[in-house]
């Protein structure tokens, strides 16, 4: 498989050295340098791109890799709103489109139990949750995009909850979100459910970029070739909980 990476900092390194591995070859590597290159002609080489650059430059970046027919995987995260826009341009270019807020294969199993322990937890009113991430300094966005999932996921199956909020301390229907950023954590998160009784409490630790590498090397090979939107869920045949 031919793979263009736009966006070429530490994740897109630890995907290179993933991706060779596994017998794939990177054609091209778009950076902040060489960002005026990315077109329909240098594209051409490539059966799929994986995506991690800014905010800022995301939703181009992804729009202009399937405009010329190549399927995209995008790690970017802070551009969910326009997320309709890959999704359009992914059917009317008759490529795939998959977009995750994180890569990891225990990532996306924790979101799994995240949705079933906020379903078991939505007729239990005693308890408060919060929601603590920690990254390294290098991470532009906060709250980060695994955060933002985490608390979507809580709040279409609690009830009393309809928006989180960075900062604060919760109630009239916030989920408070703590977002840390230090020097050297790949990513950690967790959930906790507080009452005057006890405290639940899930976590997810990443110990290095490995993980999120080969995740997106998996999701590349997964949509190579195919056409659509896809979803991490299906890369990873994880079973949805309710």
């Amino acid at each position: 498989m031919k793979i263009a990476l736009v966006g070429y900092g530490k994740m897109g390194h630890a995907i290179e050295q993933v991706a060779q591995k596994r017998g794939h070859e990177i054609v091209i590597r778009i950076t902040s340098a060489n960002r005026h290159e990315l077109s329909g002609s240098l594209l051409a080489s490539a059966d799929v791109a994986i995506e991690f650059t800014h905010p800022e430059s995301g939703r181009d970046n992804v729009l202009k890799c399937l405009a010329a027919g190549v399927a995209v995987v995008s790690g970017t995260t802070g551009w969910n709103t326009s997320l309709g826009d890959a999704y359009k341009a992914a059917k009317e270019n008759d490529t795939a489109f998959l977009h995750a807020s994180n890569f990891s294969v225990g990532v996306n199993i924790f979101f799994e139990v995240n949705k079933l322990l906020a379903t078991l937890m939505n007729s239990q009113p005693a308890y408060n949750v919060t929601i603590e991430e920690t990254h390294h300094t290098e991470k532009k966005d906060a709250p980060s995009g695994t955060a933002i999932t985490l608390a979507e996921q809580i709040i279409e199956r609690v009830e009393a909850l309809n928006h989180w909020e960075l900062g604060g301390t919760g109630g009239s229907g916030a989920i408070p979100i703590e977002a840390h950023r230090i020097e050297n954590v790949p990513g950690t998160h967790k959930i906790t459910y507080s009452s005057g009784i006890d405290d639940i409490e899930i976590t997810h630790a990443a110990h290095n970029r490995d993980g999120f590498a080969l995740g997106a090397v998996l999701a590349a090979e997964y949509v190579a070739g195919k056409s659509g939107v896809f979803f991490m869920k299906d890369v990873l045949g994880i079973q949805t909980a309710k």
